[in-house]
């Protein structure tokens, strides 16, 4: 599995033709308490660069942008239900959204 990392902070890591998506670590400590993620719904199409999530946190609300183009695949409920495990482990658990690449 390869990671990358986008100019934006967020990363992708990619096994086959599907990239597992979240926000650095290093954004997240900008952010500071996450207290809010809205995440795309499963089957919706993406564009590399386009917002395809929200994160608010006590400081600000952040746009979260596709790294890659293709389908949401799965949407990870556990950060929606617990927005703060994107602080706790924004590069393992904390993950945003699994994409189908284009």
């Amino acid at each position: 599995m390869t990671t990358y990392y986008t100019s934006e902070h967020e990363w992708i890591s990619v096994d086959g033709d599907v990239g597992t998506v979240g926000i650095t670590k290093f954004a997240a400590e900008k952010l500071g308490d996450v207290v809010f993620v809205e995440l795309p719904d499963v089957g919706k199409s993406v564009k590399k660069e386009a917002d395809m999530a929200v994160v608010e946190s006590v400081k600000a609300a952040s746009d979260v942008y596709a790294p890659v183009t293709g389908e949401v695949t799965a949407a990870n409920a556990a950060i929606v239900d617990e927005p703060a495990k994107v602080n706790e482990d924004p590069e393992g658990g904390g993950w945003f959204v699994k994409i189908k690449l284009a």
